[in-house]
């Protein structure tokens, strides 16, 4: 075997990811504290043709150097948005027909292995604060919440490896859609 250049993967130019189509999926920070959690989101949200990434409340915005680290250069091709609250982001996403997605422990939630994407719905995926993970405020206002199954002694996952779990998860139940 002989690892690949850079050249030789074949990917999209800038001007070429912004034309294609997407995934109907936007990715939502509730208060993301960490730069690099961020970024993370970015370069995840690139790599699976996302829609888009929403910024919410305490949540940093691109331009700034601690996001780029990890972004490298995602910034610059995934659309971002930045909202005062993230209530007024899903008010948004609302009115324009997305399925809000909270990524959280709640009293019924439904495992993310067993929750099924419906075809031609767009689907808005919140994660929350690094340790008070989704508001109670925003868990009220989504329509369902799924959850990562953990057997482990932590009741966590940080949110740059949760949210590749279920962008991988839900991109790979889309892909089986059309």
């Amino acid at each position: 075997m002989r690892k690949l250049q850079n050249e030789e993967l074949e990917r999209l130019t800038i001007e070429e990811y912004k034309s294609s189509d997407k995934t109907p999926f936007i990715i939502v920070l509730d208060n993301i504290r960490s730069l690099n959690n961020i970024g993370s989101v970015f370069r995840t949200s690139d790599a699976f043709l996302l829609e888009g990434v929403y910024l919410c409340g305490i949540t940093a915005k691109p331009p700034h150097r601690e996001i780029q680290k990890t972004a490298l250069g995602a910034t610059e091709s995934v659309n971002w948005k930045y909202f005062k609250t993230t209530a007024d982001a899903i008010i948004s996403l609302r009115n324009k027909d997305y399925t809000i997605l909270a990524i959280e422990q709640v009293e019924n939630s439904c495992s993310l292995e067993d929750f099924q994407l419906e075809r031609n719905n767009k689907y808005a995926i919140i994660l929350g604060h690094e340790v008070k993970g989704v508001s109670q405020e925003i868990v009220n206002l989504s329509d369902k919440c799924l959850e990562i199954t953990q057997l482990g002694t932590k009741h966590s996952i940080n949110i740059s490896v949760c949210a590749g779990i279920v962008i991988w998860d839900l991109f790979n139940k889309y892909k089986c859609l059309v």
